[in-house]
C-alpha cells in the first residue's frame, strides 16, 4: 500500500462520493482502496481474500485515514458469480448508498499457453477479467443516473497493446474492456455518466515481483519503458482519483495509459 503521507494531489469533490471497487483485497486494488479513502470517498470493496481485507482496513486505520475519513467495507464475493456481484453491489449501496463511482479492477492475468486453452478455461477468462465489468456497470447505473452522473473505471492492460503472448485468453479480453468502455460511454453519456479505461503497465506488485519477474524482466523494462523507474500500485490509483473526481467531468470513452512510456 503506498505510503499516504505521501504529498500528491487531492479532490475535494471525491469526499463523501460512494465507491465500489473490485479485487480490492492486494494489489492496486487495495492501494486503490486506500486512496480513496484517504479522500474521504466511501468505499466498499469486493474479493475473496478475508485475511487480506482485514489486513487491509487495519492498515488503513494506522495509517490514520480511517480516522478522520470512513471505514472501508469489505464485502466478499467471486465477480465470476455474477448474482453475488449483484447482490455485494445491493449491500453496498444499503451501507453507504447510491453508488457514483464504479472501478472495475478485479482480474487475474494468469499465463496460458494456445495449447492448454480449453473451452473451460477461456470461458474463465473472460468471466473473471471481462464479463464482471458490464454487469457491474449495469447495476450501478441506475444509481448515477439518479446522482445525475458518475464515473465508471475499467482496468485494461497495455498486453495486447504491446503483442504480449503467453495469455491468449487474458490478453483477449483485455483488448475487450477498450471496446466496452466505448460503448458504455455513449449509451451511459447523455446520464452525465463517464466512462474510461486505465490501462496499467507492468506494474510491480507482490504478485508481480514474486511469479514472473525475473532478470530479463528488469532488462525488458529497462528497454522498453521511457521512464527507467518502476511502476508501483500509487501511480495507478492516483490516476483512477483523477478519473474520478470532478476534475476529470469532460473526460470519457478514453484510454488511459501509465506506463512508463512502455506503447
Amino acid at each position: 500500500m503506498t505510503n499516504l503521507n505521501t504529498t500528491f494531489a487531492s479532490y475535494p469533490s471525491l469526499t463523501d462520493r460512494t465507491v465500489l471497487i473490485s479485487g480490492g483485497t492486494t494489489g492496486i486494488g487495495a492501494d486503490m482502496v486506500a486512496q480513496f479513502v484517504a479522500q474521504g470517498a466511501k468505499v466498499s470493496f469486493l474479493g475473496r481474500n478475508q485475511e487480506a481485507a482485514e489486513q487491509l482496513i487495519a492498515a488503513i486505520a494506522a495509517e490514520g485515514a480511517g480516522q478522520k475519513c470512513h471505514v472501508p467495507l469489505f464485502l466478499p464475493c467471486d465477480v465470476c458469480d455474477i448474482p453475488a456481484l449483484q447482490a455485494a453491489i445491493s449491500t453496498a449501496r444499503d451501507h453507504f448508498g447510491p453508488i457514483s463511482i464504479l472501478v472495475n479492477n478485479a482480474a487475474n492475468d494468469h499465463r496460458h499457453s494456445i495449447a492448454e486453452t480449453t473451452v473451460a478455461s477461456w470461458d474463465n477468462g473472460m468471466a473473471v477479467n471481462l464479463r464482471h465489468q458490464f454487469f457491474a456497470a449495469q447495476a450501478v447505473m441506475d444509481d448515477m443516473q439518479k446522482l445525475g452522473g458518475g464515473s465508471i473505471i475499467n482496468l485494461g492492460s497495455i498486453s495486447w497493446k504491446n503483442k504480449t503472448g503467453g495469455m491468449p485468453a487474458y490478453t483477449t479480453s483485455k483488448a475487450a474492456i477498450q471496446g466496452l468502455t466505448r460503448s458504455l460511454a455513449r449509451d451511459l453519456g447523455p446520464h452525465n455518466i463517464r466512462v474510461n479505461t486505465l490501462v496499467p503497465g507492468w506494474v510491480m506488485t507482490e504478485k508481480q515481483i514474486k511469479l514472473w519477474l525475473d532478470d530479463a524482466g528488469e532488462r525488458e523494462i529497462d528497454q522498453m519503458q521511457c521512464l527507467k523507474a518502476r511502476l508501483d500500485s500509487g501511480d495507478i490509483s492516483r490516476m483512477a482519483l483523477f478519473l474520478a473526481a470532478d476534475d476529470s467531468k469532460m473526460c470519457t470513452a478514453q484510454d488511459f495509459i501509465v506506463d512508463g512510456g512502455w506503447v
